[in-house]
């Protein structure tokens, strides 16, 4: 099995047709055939499935597909690891960020690497921790940012800041981020929020169940911009962490306020795989995205935030 087999395997995947992916490997249809004849003696299976609607993968070619991305993207990081660089430490990373936490901090951390790591390509990624942790675990991204969870040997983790979160309205709902909302209050108001086992639902079933008591679902949702459009639509309330409604919060968007007998709370940690080796590029990243972390506490632009680093 050869690199450019795999090469040929992808793009004929993405674009689904053979003639469309010798035009971008710049080859010749015939190439790519035989890269793929090749492949598939190679592998003792059929990959695609051949009809006029285009080239459809197998089972197997779907079990192969994400085994050869990784590979490809580990020959990648090595080669940019490894080619001399006036920029000094090079590299690719790939850094996995919540939802909440994508607009306040891909662009400062962005921002630090530009200035002192020019030789590094940040990749940036966001989805929920649940689907990060498993990133984490086949090496799909270096590190995440992650809600504190049951501890995993496959994952080392380093608390980072603990936030509060906050009961959201739309801009006439009376809501002050400076007077809190008791959460019995909560409990009459339409909610909308994310489906179950989702941490934030799980972290809200089980205050109402302290109160005994359950919960008014108008509607679920596992988008936080869907739960943010359906609450500025009118159709109830949400409780989200305080950093992703606070550019909202300022623009007059949205209002919010902080959940309080009981603080509803979330810890952050930092996550790395134990079981890939950290490069160079990869510790200087981390650094980078902890500081750009705590300076956002520092500066209040996540609000609600306690940091616990130091």
């Amino acid at each position: 099995m050869e690199l450019k087999q795999l090469r040929a395997f992808l793009t004929t995947v993405e674009t689904g047709n053979v003639t469309k992916a010798a035009a971008l490997l710049n080859i010749v249809q015939p190439a790519v055939s035989r890269q793929l004849r090749m492949l598939e003696e190679d592998m003792g299976t059929t990959l695609f499935s051949r009809g006029r609607h285009g080239m459809q993968l197998t089972e197997a070619g779907r079990v192969l597909e994400g085994y050869a991305r990784r590979v490809l993207n580990e020959i990648e990081r090595a080669m940019a690891e490894i080619r001399p660089s006036p920029d000094g430490i090079r590299g690719i990373v790939t850094v996995g960020l919540l939802p909440s936490t994508s607009d306040v901090l891909s662009s400062a951390l962005l921002r630090a690497l530009k200035e002192r790591y020019p030789g590094i390509l940040l990749r940036i990624t966001t989805g929920y921790a649940g689907h990060l942790a498993n990133w984490l675990k086949i090496g799909d991204v270096d590190m995440a940012l992650l809600y504190e969870n049951k501890h995993t040997p496959a994952i080392q983790t380093k608390p980072l800041l603990e936030e509060s979160l906050w009961l959201v309205g739309p801009p006439d709902s009376g809501l002050n981020q400076t007077v809190s909302v008791p959460f019995i209050d909560i409990l009459d108001r339409p909610l909308i929020l994310p489906s179950s086992p989702h941490g934030l639902r799980t972290l809200v079933e089980q205050a109402a169940k302290a109160h005994t008591r359950t919960l008014l679902i108008q509607a679920e949702t596992n988008a936080m911009s869907v739960q943010k459009r359906l609450v500025l639509d009118g159709h109830g309330y949400t409780i989200l962490p305080s950093i992703a409604v606070v550019e909202d919060v300022a623009n007059g968007i949205l209002a919010a306020a902080p959940v309080s007998q009981p603080v509803l709370t979330r810890r952050i940690v930092i996550g790395a795989s134990t079981a890939h080796p950290h490069s160079n590029s990869v510790r200087c990243v981390m650094t980078e995205l902890i500081q750009c972390v705590k300076d956002s506490v520092a500066t209040k632009n996540w609000p609600s935030a306690r940091w616990l680093a130091d």
